[in-house]
């Protein structure tokens, strides 16, 4: 399928789901905290393992993914949230606000 600009952005979706039932989309707003954490992960495996290395095989890029796994297991360190959780809810809330006014 050919995107178009014309096309809205939420149509796009919905026109490659009628030719694919099998698979469903879940729209996750990219400000999730869970995400950026997820973000933030990949941004500090790329920077100190992946980008400057050589790799000859897939499994040596496996190896390098897993020794920076370990070393990260090794010194863990935990996520701290630093939002107000009713802040959290408040947000959910009226987001919960807007889609049943859409329905």
């Amino acid at each position: 399928m050919s995107l178009s600009t014309t096309m809205p952005l939420t149509s796009i979706p919905r026109c490659w789901n009628d030719k694919h039932p099998r698979f469903v989309f879940h729209f996750t707003p990219t400000s999730a905290s869970w995400l950026n954490a997820v973000e933030g992960f990949f941004a500090k495996l790329t920077k100190k393992r992946l980008k400057r290395g050589v790799f000859r095989s897939l499994q040596e890029l496996k190896d390098a993914i897993h020794r920076s796994l370990d070393d990260t297991n090794a010194n863990p360190k935990p996520f701290t949230w630093t939002k107000d959780p009713n802040k959290i809810i408040a947000a959910v809330k009226r987001g919960h606000q807007v889609l049943d006014s859409i329905h």
